[in-house]
């Protein structure tokens, strides 16, 4: 179902947002954008000249990842592969290799795989309906309304943990939206959504830069909010988060031991023995050479084996590259997907 179409056609109060009327709503509307009009980050994915393609490759990269990493490889991407043609010309690997250091390598298959779906299904133009983007490998529900929003104008409810964080402050006085997205909190955010495209498009926006820049989890901005006055969560007295965020473990973990090998098969331009990946150096009689000099590896290799992860976690972690199309083995050795 496209999720902003059940706001097509609301009544003049909201009652899904704390019984707000309509014209306080409104208010709230012009002053979140009006903000966004002073204050928004220049950032080429909202540059008016910005493909759609360059605006789902924009959203994909993003997740859970921020925009200052995301920027570099992002402009590297679209001088490479301007055009969702141009991606799928290319095998699988290349995209993970140029994918750099943003983590979670499998959007990079995914984006490959929607490229290669756009072309064949769309004649390599992104489809502008949220069906269509929701169809295409790989797009979530998020990231089709924002493409469908923010590259054709379209009037969908784009739902972040930014916008959550927002509305569970502005709105429901709580520090923070539940763990995880529940129902109440969409039907909070439909109710939110101005009637008209273009507002309703510069108000994802808006909400999305708001929570990011100012009302931001740990350390929020208040004096610098827009809607302060307006805040029920300010209003409660700043009451302290039902729950304690946790990040996500790094160190130690299978996922880094992943990355590392991927550093691995990136930098490679040939197919990695795969002794070379489940061995520290010792075990291969390459700690030094016949005269005593100790033989220095190649970066990426020294780093994973510098992890000193067990041989049982490397083993887990490459089968687990190999089972999810991240990497494949040939005869001679591992090398990303062809």
């Amino acid at each position: 179902m496209n999720p902003g179409s059940a706001a097509s056609a609301g009544p003049a109060r909201t009652p899904d947002t704390l019984g707000t009327p309509e014209p306080a709503l409104t208010d709230l509307h012009g002053r979140v954008t009006d903000w966004f009009t002073r204050s928004a980050r220049d950032l080429p994915w909202r540059d008016a000249r910005c493909s759609p393609w360059g605006v789902l490759v924009s959203e994909v990269m993003l997740q859970q990842t921020p925009v200052v990493r995301v920027l570099p490889v992002w402009h590297e991407w679209l001088d490479r592969w301007p055009s969702p043609a141009d991606l799928a010309a290319e095998p699988a690997g290349s995209a993970v290799r140029h994918w750099g250091r943003l983590g979670y390598p499998r959007r990079a298959l995914r984006l490959h795989a929607a490229a290669t779906a756009i072309l064949e299904r769309h004649d390599g133009k992104v489809p502008s309906t949220y069906d269509d983007l929701l169809a295409l490998p790989g797009v979530g529900t998020y990231t089709a309304a924002a493409v469908a929003a923010f590259a054709f104008g379209r009037r969908e409810t784009v739902v972040d943990t930014n916008i959550r964080r927002v509305h569970a402050r502005l709105f429901g006085g709580s520090a923070l939206p539940a763990p995880a997205l529940t129902a109440a909190e969409t039907k909070r955010a439909v109710a939110l959504l101005p009637r008209e495209d273009a507002l309703s498009v510069r108000w994802n926006a808006a909400v999305m830069e708001l929570g990011a820049v100012v009302c931001t989890a740990r350390a929020p901005q208040c004096d610098a909010c827009p809607v302060l006055d307006a805040c029920a969560w300010v209003a409660a007295g700043r009451p302290d988060p039902e729950y304690v965020p946790k990040g996500q473990a790094w160190a130690g973990t299978d996922r880094q031991v992943r990355g590392a090998i991927v550093a691995v098969l990136r930098h490679a331009d040939a197919p990695v023995p795969r002794s070379l990946l489940l061995n520290a150096p010792v075990d291969l009689g390459m700690g030094a050479s016949d005269d005593g000099v100790a033989v220095v590896l190649p970066g990426p290799l020294a780093a994973l084996h510098g992890l000193r992860a067990p041989t049982e976690q490397l083993e887990r972690a490459l089968e687990g590259l190999l089972s999810d199309g991240l990497a494949e083995e040939l005869d001679h050795g591992i090398r990303l997907p062809g």
